[in-house]
């Protein structure tokens, strides 16, 4: 292939070079995103002359929903797109018949001229969309971390003839750096990513700070919510294990959906039952409580009809839902914390859960959080009960027979 005497004379690319990998090593310490540094990474290369208009990074993550993501980058974009991939996309013939594949199968580089390709065609589709897009040469590296972990990264080019040698050897010259950059990003993610899967957004924030102290936490106020699925034994000792899983988890999707997506933080799944908090910080924080109720039994009324169809069992649950100051942080052994709520606004919430099962509402709120809602909520009174653990007796309310969506089954 030709050289570019511009590009490689002595003095030049080898000190701009040298600036990249400086840049990547050391300039890029305070920078926490992976897709920002591969925006500046490629301007810079497009600076030093090297003819990049397209870049991506490939990766496989920890996630419980998504496999890996692609940080896709092209001439102009002043912010990289990121994309997630679902399990089950390397069994696609897309990914099969594709370069990516190609890299995680063993290959230490995959190179391809794609001019003419748009005419002519090729087995990777991959191919042809980018000769249609105007690219003229790719490659494709990999990411090898730590333990055996591969990733992928491609670069092409819009210039007619495509890279050159030069070209090449630059940007294979900065794969190192680039690999060590991104692995210290990615574990970063993957912590972020696996703290908010088991501890929530919230705490899984705290922790990266540094609150991992035994003992160490802040008195929150918040409305507490507190949630149990009715005769769970009998169906754990009668149904098949992965049967029991499904429900459990289409259970918990019903409920823990609604209260995050109106800012609720689900705290910890506690076999059947969940315990979710919503900071009083938020001024709507009752009524968004509410909002996620409702429509979590509506969720659940669809499931149960759905199990109805399929000769199951319809699902009864108990939510008790309280408000007050807890006490929000570290707790446990030496070896193993927790990061939780306690106090007595906690067991209130969950002494309103168990009388669920006798007065046969799915849903009682105490009177200090009706108090919150009422001027805006209609309720219905259902007197004063004794707690077990609390000295007077709690007044309960509950919506309106009428606007409750399902009455509780079996205890």
């Amino acid at each position: 292939m030709d050289s570019d005497p511009a590009f490689a004379q002595e003095g030049h690319w080898p000190v701009r070079r040298r600036a990249i990998l400086d840049w990547l090593v050391s300039g890029t310490r305070d920078e926490r995103y992976i897709d920002r540094i591969l925006v500046e990474l490629c301007k810079r290369l497009q600076a030093a002359g090297v003819p990049v208009a397209r870049a991506t990074l490939h990766f496989r993550t920890h996630h419980p929903e998504w496999l890996g993501a692609r940080i896709l980058w092209r001439t102009g974009m002043d912010e990289a797109k990121i994309s997630f991939f679902g399990y089950g996309v390397e069994e696609t013939a897309q990914f099969q018949n594709s370069p990516a594949n190609e890299i995680m199968s063993g290959a230490a580089e995959v190179r391809q001229n794609l001019e003419g390709l748009a005419e002519r065609g090729h087995a990777y589709s991959l191919y042809v969309e980018l000769a249609r897009e105007g690219m003229t040469d790719y490659v494709a590296w990999p990411m090898d971390h730590t333990l055996g972990k591969r990733h992928v990264m491609t670069f092409s080019s819009d210039r007619p003839g495509g890279f050159l040698d030069e070209h090449l050897e630059f940007l294979k010259d900065l794969t190192p750096a680039l690999t060590l950059v991104t692995e210290i990003r990615i574990k970063n993610i993957l912590a972020r990513t696996l703290l908010r899967t088991y501890v929530g957004p919230h705490a899984s924030e705290q922790i990266l700070a540094g609150a991992t102290t035994r003992g160490s936490g802040v008195t929150v106020a918040a409305a507490i919510v507190i949630c149990d699925l009715r005769g769970f034994t009998a169906i754990s000792d009668l149904w098949p294990r992965d049967d029991v899983i499904d429900l459990l988890n289409a259970y918990f999707d019903a409920m823990s959906e609604p209260i995050q997506a109106h800012g609720g933080e689900i705290l910890k799944f506690m076999g059947d039952g969940l315990l979710a908090i919503f900071p009083l910080s938020n001024p709507r924080a009752c009524f968004d409580l509410l909002q996620a109720i409702g429509e979590a039994q509506a969720a659940m009324a669809t499931y149960n009809l759905e199990n109805a169809a399929r000769g199951r069992p319809v699902l009864g649950y108990g939510v008790g839902v309280h408000v007050g100051d807890v006490m929000y942080g570290n707790i446990g052994s030496r070896q193993r914390l927790d990061f939780t709520v306690i106090g007595p606004a906690v067991n209130i919430a969950s002494r309103l859960e168990a009388l669920t099962k006798e007065i046969g509402r799915p849903v009682l709120l105490s009177r200090e959080f009706a108090d919150m809602v009422r001027h805006e909520v209609e309720l219905e009174s259902l007197g004063a009960y004794p707690l077990k653990g609390v000295g007077e007796p709690v007044h309960v309310y509950s919506q309106p027979v009428a606007a409750a969506q399902e009455k509780i089954s079996g205890g």
